[in-house]
């Protein structure tokens, strides 16, 4: 790993491509020459610079200035978002597949708007009321104005507001056959509280539907900020919000309450002309930094190095097939597993993890899982009845 110092020195073997790139960032011009920086394996990169940029902290988002960035970004006509769009549509599509009704839903935060957009479209059986809540007046002000093109008694949408400052989720318990959050739980302060009120909020066998990014969420930007501080500032200061990992999201339904908890993750890779897309993208988006463990604005030749950095590290190469076109982004390329080459031939790459996460409110008619030891037959005993020769572990 790295070790603390004013040029970066990798702690153990690397591959040749990240031996180079430590030698570059260790010139003061090599930024300002960025198409003599090595390309080099993503998986190198986040070994070397993710320990200085994940260490243990406890997450704390400024609320208020989250819901600020959102208001702003609600000024905004709502546009065609391929990245949001997907992600929407994958998110809902669980939804539909339910062969239940649910006559009464409730939406929090996020992408609120287009969740309810795609409600109106979609008109999922039963559904006719619908509850936007949301720290942003902005936002809740723009779902309104959307509503007032529906069809009449499509959906009957009621907005509600909950205050940035505070942690309670302005709902009455029992009220809700479904809870979608969208692409916003990753800015709640403490999500397992957040999870345990949308539990309480739910009717029995109700359905919570969430999706929030993952850790490996703008990875490539990370690494670039990280090695142009290293290399102008001497050292590395936090950038960008922490993220969940994979591996927590199912304990965070079952400590919530909630039954059959599923997990499942997409690695979403966008393209875009430059790093200024990108940051127009996550500006639209209200994903800026609202955490309280971000350092200060990047000065100006810092942003330019990192800006060289990400161009000539995670460039997009010329080959692969375009898929749609956004106002700021060129594509989705691909979706699960590892990402695909981005289609544009002049262009950088963001990954985006997201994490997809469902469970429903218990109910006496659940399938439940046996306890533990129950069993009364063993795969000796299945291995016997089958004809088969067992073996006894070593």
């Amino acid at each position: 790993m790295l070790r603390h110092a004013r040029t970066l020195r990798p702690a153990r073997p690397a591959s040749p491509s990240i031996q180079r790139l430590f030698a570059a960032a260790s010139e003061p011009e090599i930024f300002d020459k960025y198409a003599q920086c090595p390309r080099l394996r993503l998986s190198d990169a986040c070994m070397c610079v993710e320990p200085l940029i994940t260490k243990s902290r406890r997450f704390s988002c400024r609320s208020v200035r989250k819901a600020a960035q959102r208001d702003r970004a609600a000024r905004a006509p709502l546009s065609p978002d391929p990245l949001v769009d997907t992600v929407v549509d994958r998110l809902l599509d669980r939804l539909l597949d339910c062969s239940r009704s649910f006559s009464k839903a409730l939406v929090v935060g996020g992408s609120g708007t287009q969740i309810a957009a795609r409600l109106a479209q979609e008109r999922p059986k039963g559904l006719t009321e619908l509850t936007y809540v949301d720290t942003s007046r902005g936002m809740l002000s723009r779902a309104e104005s959307l509503a007032r093109l529906w069809p009449r008694g499509v959906l009957d949408l009621e907005c509600v507001h909950w205050d940035p400052a505070s942690d309670v989720l302005p709902v009455r318990p029992g009220s809700y056959d479904v809870v979608i959050s969208c692409l916003g739980l990753h800015w709640i302060n403490d999500i397992p509280l957040f999870l345990m009120q949308c539990r309480a909020a739910l009717r029995e066998d109700g359905l919570f539907l969430g999706a929030m990014l993952g850790g490996s969420t703008l990875q490539e930007l990370r690494i670039s900020c990280s090695l142009a501080s290293q290399e102008r500032r001497g050292g590395v200061s936090a950038r960008m919000s922490p993220l969940a990992q994979v591996r927590d999201a199912g304990n965070l339904l079952t400590r919530a309450g909630l039954a059959l908890p599923t997990v499942d993750v997409d690695s979403l890779q966008v393209g875009y002309r430059d790093c200024v897309g990108l940051v127009a993208h996550l500006r639209a988006m209200a994903e800026g930094s609202a955490f309280k463990g971000a350092g200060g604005a990047l000065a100006r030749d810092e942003a330019l190095a990192a800006a060289a950095i990400y161009a000539s590290t995670f460039g997009v190469e010329e080959k692969g097939a375009e898929v749609g076109k956004g106002a700021e982004t060129e594509g989705i390329v691909a979706a699960g597993g590892d990402p695909e080459t981005l289609p544009a031939a002049d262009g950088v790459a963001a990954t985006f993890e997201v994490i997809y996460l469902t469970g429903w409110a218990p109910h006496a008619s659940m399938t439940k899982a046996k306890a533990r030891g129950s069993a009364t037959a063993s795969f000796d005993d299945l291995a016997r009845a089958l004809g088969e020769p067992t073996e006894p572990l070593a």
